[in-house]
């Protein structure tokens, strides 16, 4: 990709981002990062969120839609529909360890977020990516925090649905090991993949080939935005808004990994790079995903012309404190 190209990419990127403001519609599996990111974005006055879809990965879907909107509640924002998308990748039964998925499924009342009479939208997730990418007439942005069946669903209707779309995704591992293997809870011989992207690599493969302009937020760049107790003391002493309470409750639970040095902010760097994309160093490049064992889920860099800016790392003190500033009180 030449400069000029590249320089164009971003510029799509960062300026729409900060100058012209698209609204967002976020898809996401509903984990303990997610709702950080998403407590992110409901912080930042000049980010517009549209639609919050849910995609299966770590909460199943239905608690997780119900987890979602008690958020919202907390947030005062009625006015995001929530989408509830399939319960199942597209092929096979690949899926988070089922432990993790029943401590995302309790963390609405883990948190003590309040109870609320919303319900999802009875529109299903894909059917809503259809009916609103298809209108060109209203620019909107993606950011993607888990698997991408919702997206892959939707492309198998409706191929160039994503094409020219800014798509923000974290996801991935192109230059450093998978996590699969994380804490030792999950057993395998795939040393390669990133969780989001090992649970259906069939969607993984038709949106990284969609034509989406996509900006993939992998492991190469959160291994730099770890959280340690100092962070944590000062958001603690900091982040007084209630959205920031939220997100000090999750960091609570994630202490003993905190403590350890082995929590990073997965989804929250993405959901920074969002609005300020100088927080990750990018390079673009071809990425094949790779289908059967031992590498499914794999985001291999290969020869040929790019179809992703990957980001390759962070500037972890600026993602840092664009996070944090997010939850301090406005005077």
């Amino acid at each position: 990709m030449r400069a000029t190209a590249l320089l164009g990419f971003l510029v799509v990127i960062g300026f729409r981002a900060a100058a012209q403001s698209p609204p967002v519609i976020i898809d996401t599996d509903v984990g303990h990062d997610d709702l950080m990111a998403i407590a992110f974005l409901l912080a930042r006055p000049d980010v517009r969120i549209e639609a919050i879809a849910v995609d299966d990965g770590l909460a199943h879907v239905e608690a997780g839609a119900v987890n979602v909107l008690r958020l919202l509640a907390l947030a005062g924002r009625r006015d995001v529909p929530v989408y509830i998308g399939s319960a199942v990748p597209m092929r096979g039964m690949l899926a988070f360890p089922a432990a993790w998925r029943k401590r995302a499924d309790e963390l609405g009342d883990a948190l003590k977020l309040p109870k609320t009479d919303r319900k999802p939208e009875k529109e299903s997730a894909a059917d809503y990516l259809v009916r609103r990418l298809q209108d060109r007439s209203r620019p909107v942005r993606v950011l993607a925090l888990g698997a991408l069946t919702n997206f892959g669903h939707a492309l198998e209707r409706t191929p160039g649905l994503l094409r020219d779309v800014d798509f923000v995704m974290m996801g991935g591992a192109v230059r450093v090991p998978g996590n699969l293997g994380s804490g030792g809870t999950f057993k395998t011989d795939n040393k390669t993949a990133e969780w989001n992207l090992y649970v259906d690599p069939v969607a993984d493969r038709m949106v990284f080939e969609s034509g989406a302009r996509i900006l993939m937020v992998g492991l190469d760049a959160t291994n730099k935005a770890n959280l340690d107790t100092t962070y944590l003391r000062e958001f603690e002493t900091r982040a007084r808004t209630p959205l920031g309470q939220v997100v000090m409750g999750i960091l609570e639970r994630q202490r003993p990994y905190i403590e350890q040095g082995s929590f990073y902010a997965w989804d929250p760097l993405a959901a920074v790079a969002l609005v300020a994309p100088a927080v990750v160093k990018t390079k673009p490049l071809r990425i094949e995903i790779r289908q059967k064992p031992p590498e499914e889920g794999r985001t291999a860099e290969i020869a040929g012309k790019p179809n992703v800016m990957a980001a390759l790392d962070a500037d972890g003190a600026a993602f840092r404190r664009n996070y944090l500033e997010a939850f301090i009180p406005r005077k």
